[in-house]
């Protein structure tokens, strides 16, 4: 009887590890400015050190260019506390350079593994798809 409450407590706090919100509200998959006056070091400068991180991403990304639907790639962005991206970007395959954009999305991805672990932060546990994607007046999206 003991063994099984036990393993209830654990898979309780296991699970609502999964759900717990950040204790400031702000966190990964928010990408609003830093406060004003954020001290280097503090949690809300290194989240505005991702966010300038995942704007070169943006920029590399380039989603004109393309002229089939089939040509438009996603990438994900991001890494959630419980794992997995928080989102993913549509890009052309033939107006983007896909290495330089890889390689700028790990650097985030690594930021913000460092940045959960750093401030102890847990997400949502669903698994995010990659959008279905359109092509709409040479330009992907994902919908």
């Amino acid at each position: 009887m003991k063994r099984s409450n036990g393993i209830l407590i654990f898979a309780a706090l296991l699970v609502s590890a999964c759900v717990q919100p950040p204790a400031n509200g702000t966190g990964p998959g928010d990408s609003a400015p830093p406060l004003p006056g954020a001290q280097p070091g503090s949690q809300e400068a290194d989240w505005a050190a991702i966010v300038r991180l995942e704007d070169q991403a943006k920029t590399i990304a380039k989603a004109s260019g393309c002229s089939t639907v089939s040509q438009c790639r996603t990438a994900p962005v991001g890494n959630r506390a419980c794992g997995g991206p928080r989102y993913y970007i549509a890009y052309c395959s033939t107006s983007t350079d896909s290495v330089a954009l890889f390689r700028k999305l790990a650097e985030v991805a690594a930021a913000e593994d460092a940045y959960n672990r750093k401030y102890q932060l847990a997400s949502t546990c669903e698994f995010r798809m990659p959008p279905e994607l359109r092509l709409t007046g040479g330009a992907c999206t994902g919908q």
